[in-house]
């Protein structure tokens, strides 16, 4: 059966999955890329980038487990890219180039209707308008019998946990304290969804948790 997971999201230790001040320069906020230093050294980032070379080991078995076995993402706007209100053009078509990393139909969470935008690789932006389980129901319809990752960012988590939607998470802690930022899990209580820990391996460069319903 589909499974909706968030899998490859890394917080702070204080529990916060992107810094202030998100703009062009700073895609994940200030300091955002500290977050996930952990993935971009390993040999499956730096095979996605068409690189050699990269570490191998725990950091690799997550990264490689964060992006295998889905066949539809779902994101934010905000993930997508920093232009807010209406789409100016269609010039815009994600921080990945011309071949996101997604290889599959990845649905973009928006108020502000776009057609698709179909790109190298098998990845195709859908923009879907009217809501978290609209978006939902096209991306478990485009997996078929694979799972559906929901990509982030940290809002759009939220409101997938807060609907009871999420079914499993693996969440990376890097070593990094950013005092404010987007929390992930301010105001949600985690057990009274029927989360609980079912797997933890820690690194140098993180702590790995895995937590399931």
């Amino acid at each position: 059966m589909t499974k909706v997971i968030v899998s490859g999201f890394s917080l702070s230790v204080d529990g916060y999955g992107a810094g202030p001040g998100q703009s062009l320069e700073d895609p994940l906020g200030k300091r955002g890329e500290e977050l996930h230093t952990w993935m971009v050294e390993t040999a499956m980032f730096h095979d996605m980038l068409g690189k050699d070379g990269g570490s191998r080991g725990v950091d690799n078995d997550y990264a490689t487990r964060s992006m295998e076995g889905f066949g539809a993402f779902i994101m934010g706007r905000n993930m997508f890219g920093p232009i807010r209100d209406d789409w100016p053009d269609d010039k815009w078509k994600g921080w990945w180039g011309d071949n996101p990393p997604y290889h599959a139909p990845t649905f973009v969470l928006t108020h502000h209707p776009r057609g698709p935008v179909e790109m190298e690789g098998g990845t195709v932006f859908h923009f879907v308008t009217d809501g978290i389980g609209a978006a939902l129901e096209r991306a478990k319809e485009a997996a078929g019998e694979r799972n559906v990752k929901i990509g982030g960012g940290v809002s759009t988590v939220r409101q997938y946990l807060q609907a009871g939607l999420v079914d499993e998470m693996h969440l990376a802690i890097s070593p990094v304290v950013f005092g404010n930022g987007e929390a992930l899990f301010a105001g949600i209580d985690l057990p009274a969804l029927g989360f609980s820990v079912t797997e933890h391996a820690a690194t140098d460069a993180a702590t790995h948790i895995v937590l399931a319903r």
